[in-house]
């Protein structure tokens, strides 16, 4: 007679987990999550349940029916994981770069920067910014999306729009306004990159880091820091800390609407930036070529555009506001 062993489900050894990511709860934080602890692995061979993801609730995400300039600025998307990273309770936090503050604590450090995703904008609901019906609402609570737009289209009229990707589209189909923007990285990760219609880099600026995932670590944990490291994607990293460079030098804070985008190639940056006042009614751009890590030529840039802004744009730039843009 023969007889059937029923097998157990394996339980992982205690030191299974070699890694606690810490992150935002929101869908396309979570999918930042996953695309981290997929390249983790991958580098060091490791299987999926030696990353732990561990989900935080943070305040940006909790208050949607303000401008996130007038609540605590880039601040409320990081202090949660902030306050767990210097407890000791993540090992790392997986952050959307263009949401992190440009000056951080120096007990942290940006361990990795993953391959940088598409940068532009997507428009959603109509074909171009030309496109946008004579009138019409567009949502948006960013202030360079909303000031870009009414430097090319001033009759446009800018309405208040926060929350995930799900929550701006359905404030659009419930016709709180007839157009609004969304990063195309962001849909693209989520699988939804059919959506809209992406406008171009060169005729409508993205935001400083957009399309970057960073991940960050304590300093003192240096163990997480060289696994972290490994994952790191140079031409990415000198993108983003040059591009971060020109907002430290800028002084801006979250109310100063800046646009700019920087591309590596061959060992060299190529960096346009542009300032405009609130209303649009004025821009000021420049652009400068210069070496990787070369954050020297970054600032002179910044210094330049502050120097030939207008009366309605200088007042929104130039002190230093510790990071809360």
């Amino acid at each position: 007679m023969n007889q059937s062993t029923t097998q157990q489900p394996a339980t992982p050894a205690p030191n299974a987990i070699r890694m606690r990511l810490g992150t935002r709860e929101s869908p396309l934080a979570m999918a930042q999550a996953y695309e981290t602890r997929a390249r983790l692995c991958a580098a060091h061979g490791w299987s999926e349940d030696r990353v732990e993801l561990v989900p935080v609730s943070a305040s940006g995400d909790k208050i949607q029916d303000r401008p996130l300039a007038e609540i605590g600025g880039k601040a409320l998307w990081t202090k949660e994981l902030d306050a767990w990273l210097a407890e000791g309770r993540i090992d790392a936090a997986v952050h959307s770069l263009k949401d992190v503050e440009t000056i951080r604590p120096e007990v942290f450090t940006m361990a990795a920067i993953l391959p940088r995703a598409d940068k532009r904008d997507v428009l959603i609901g109509a074909a171009s910014i030309a496109d946008i019906p004579a009138g019409a609402k567009v949502g948006t609570s960013a202030p360079r999306r909303a000031s870009q737009l009414l430097n090319q289209r001033p009759d446009l009229e800018v309405v208040m729009f926060r929350g995930n990707v799900a929550t701006r589209l359905g404030k659009l189909e419930t016709g709180e306004a007839d157009a609004t923007f969304l990063a195309a990285a962001g849909l693209q990760r989520l699988g939804e990159e059919a959506i809209g219609t992406p406008l171009e880099a060169d005729q409508w600026m993205p935001a400083a880091s957009q399309g970057a995932i960073g991940i960050e670590c304590a300093v003192a944990n240096q163990a997480a820091v060289a696994a972290i490291a490994a994952i790191d994607h140079a031409p990415s990293r000198a993108e983003v800390l040059a591009e971060r460079a020109l907002l430290e030098a800028l002084g801006g804070t979250c109310h100063s609407p800046i646009a700019v985008l920087c591309e590596a190639k061959g060992g060299q940056l190529s960096m346009r930036a542009a300032l405009f006042s609130p209303d649009g009614s004025e821009m000021v751009e420049g652009d400068a070529q210069f070496a990787i890590g070369d954050d020297a030529a970054a600032k002179a840039l910044a210094s330049d555009l502050l120097k030939r802004a207008g009366p309605a744009t200088r007042p929104h730039f130039g002190v230093l506001s510790g990071g809360a843009g």
